[in-house]
């Protein structure tokens, strides 16, 4: 149910006063960015070739892209570690991140790197189910908890997991004990002021709905949002209204000066405090 505290309406005003396409314009703002696409393959390949188990391109669903990689820890796995790619709902693939899952499969965990149909074939709410059926499909593969991490629009799918309106079973959902989402995005509104939205086809009621800063947590959601104190001062904001909107329910971390990117780093190492906040 959307919250009426948080109107739609509020943030219409804004769009004279802001340029909403730079305020979510990460790579403009990051010195070398161009390059990372290509650095974040070859990781991914290298971490892929080293020896670890990992089950490739597990089906879930019947399209292309309806499937999730499984990165196995060494002994039995303590739970389900799921993480959520990035993208702004309509780039990347779950093949640039593999690596990312080191930092939970060495703390013990079964890491599930999903992947998912990108807009504009399919629209931001299907995405959510998508995920939805992932996580179910992967959870009957390892007993025990459920932890979830997604990377801004990942760390959107991650927090609409544990909104009251979740395409997730009860049962499934009473599993998950611990959601970060890591530069998320929580408030679509002002995505529709944006030339992105040309082709995620938002309109004013999916923005809402698919809005976690709109919706009620689920009774047991724990929520930490994640964000680096240098990304752009819109994912800063949409972090802290979260914690701000689910008081109680989440809680908010600024991780020293890292950018959009870099602020991912830490999920390689088990010991590292973003790692720690995952997986524990």
């Amino acid at each position: 149910m959307q919250d009426p505290g948080l109107r739609p309406e509020a943030c219409r005003g804004q769009r004279l006063m802001k340029d909403w396409d730079d305020a979510f314009a990460n790579s403009a703002h990051i010195p070398g960015s161009g390059d990372f696409p290509a650095q974040w393959a070859a990781a991914a390949l290298a971490y892929r070739g080293s020896g670890r188990r990992i089950d490739l391109n597990v089906g879930y669903g019947p399209g292309p892209r309806d499937c999730f990689d499984l990165v196995w820890p060494d002994g039995q796995p303590k739970g389900l570690a799921v993480f959520v790619h990035g993208g702004y709902w309509m780039q990347s693939d779950k093949s640039f991140w593999t690596d990312l899952a080191e930092g939970a499969r060495a703390a013990g965990w079964l890491v599930c790197l999903p992947g998912y149909a990108l807009a504009p074939t399919v629209r931001i709410s299907a995405i959510t189910r998508q995920i939805g059926q992932a996580i179910s499909a992967a959870a009957e593969r390892v007993a025990g908890p459920i932890r979830l991490a997604g990377h801004s629009a990942g760390g959107h799918l991650v927090a609409r997991m544990i909104c009251t309106d979740t395409p997730l079973s009860p049962d499934l959902s009473a599993r998950i004990d611990r959601t970060l989402s890591i530069s998320g995005v929580h408030d679509l509104r002002p995505l529709r002021h944006t030339r992105m939205n040309a082709t995620l086809g938002l309109d004013g009621a999916e923005a809402a709905l698919e809005s976690p800063a709109l919706l009620r947590p689920t009774a047991t959601a724990r929520l930490t949002c994640w964000v680096g104190g240098g990304e752009r001062p819109e994912f800063l904001r949409q972090a802290r209204l979260m914690a701000r909107r689910w008081h109680g329910s989440a809680d908010c971390v600024v991780d020293g000066m890292h950018s959009h990117f870099s602020v991912l780093d830490g999920l390689r190492d088990p010991a590292s405090p973003i790692t720690r906040a995952f997986v524990g």
